[in-house]
């Protein structure tokens, strides 16, 4: 495959598959700098309120949306024919609407996933899913995007850098190139384990981080769980391959920054609920959008047992959600674990 010159780049046609907030947020980046984009959006209301309000009422209320973002229910419609498709469903959902999907993917297409986590049981990473679903597509042309992201502050233009992993260099740079703007920067990266780790194990620790500030412990516990967190994250990357030098980067500890220390970040806001005394079921029972994290926290944890790593954050993080751990209780496990020499990792 060959780099786009700029007039070929603007030529292609583009399918983003969810409109949640991060989906509709990209296909609004992607709309900015001027693509017709086919959106894919499960709820009837989203579609009808893009189509003719100009606006997701239910994931991204009060963004005004551009008008060259059509919004569809219709899989053939947004997906048959595309140079570029664009996967942001929640990861529990990946496989299943990837193979919804796959009678209409060509073989040329590019494939970006902008899911972030693990998945409960197989332990693959998201473009390792779309792979198996997407058989006629050559996994050299599946990518990922990751990095530290709110869905609104990108779709109203505030300045958002992300990184895109692709095994293959030119990959990785045609879809920089389709993605970059100057409200969008985009770097490349061909640590396609690095990059999706980071975006799944992030989102566990935002719960913990998210639980020590409902418990009331301070900023001296939410920098010390964010950095002991990254050296958890860091660890089980280098047992799957990833290089340490990306947990460094956009997709480690800037995403994993911004999502353990923001209301804005939907698993930071359980893990609040949760140190503040409410129940899981509570919680998720409430909420219209997924918080990843939950689910994460079950293949992570699964997934460093099975690999013998360990995440004592991810384990108290999985004792809490699935065995009804105290919070408090957990604090002290942690707070009480052997000591040992920082650097020992």
């Amino acid at each position: 495959m060959e780099a786009c010159k700029p007039d070929e780049l603007m030529k292609k046609s583009l399918a983003v598959v969810g409109a949640g907030s991060w989906g509709t947020a990209l296909a609004q980046v992607l709309a900015a700098k001027g693509f017709v984009v086919d959106l894919w959006a499960f709820e009837p209301e989203v579609v009808e309120g893009i189509q003719n309000q100009r606006e997701n009422p239910i994931f991204l209320a009060g963004v005004p949306l551009s008008e060259r973002i059509r919004a569809s229910s219709d899989p053939r419609a947004v997906v048959e024919g595309k140079d570029f498709i664009l996967f942001v469903v929640p990861s529990e959902f990946l496989r299943s609407t990837a193979r919804t999907m796959a009678p209409f993917v060509s073989p040329d297409a590019l494939v970006v996933s902008a899911a972030k986590g693990i998945e409960v049981g197989t332990h693959l990473r998201m473009t390792q899913v779309l792979a198996e679903e997407l058989p006629q597509v050559d996994p050299a042309r599946i990518t990922a995007i990751s990095g530290p992201s709110f869905a609104r502050e990108a779709a109203m233009g505030l300045p958002t850098l992300v990184t895109v992993a692709a095994p293959d260099p030119v990959v990785g740079e045609t879809v920089q190139q389709i993605f970059a703007s100057p409200a969008f920067r985009v770097y490349t990266n061909e640590d396609m384990v690095g990059v999706e780790l980071g975006g799944a194990v992030k989102n566990v620790m935002a719960i913990a981080s998210g639980i020590c500030d409902g418990l009331g412990l301070g900023a001296n516990t939410r920098a010390a769980l964010i950095t002991r967190g990254l050296a958890e994250m860091r660890r089980l990357g280098l047992a799957m391959g990833a290089l340490p030098e990306t947990f460094s980067g956009l997709a480690g500890v800037g995403d994993l920054v911004l999502t353990c220390t923001a209301d804005q970040s939907r698993n930071y806001t359980v893990g609040k609920k949760i140190g503040s005394g409410a129940k899981l079921s509570e919680i998720l029972s409430g909420m219209r959008m997924v918080a990843e994290g939950v689910r994460t926290a079950k293949s992570v944890f699964a997934l460093s047992q099975k690999l013998n790593v360990e995440m004592p954050i991810v384990e108290q993080t999985y004792e809490i959600l699935y065995q009804d751990k105290d919070p408090g209780e957990a604090i002290f496990t942690l707070m009480t674990r052997k000591l040992k020499n920082e650097l020992a990792d």
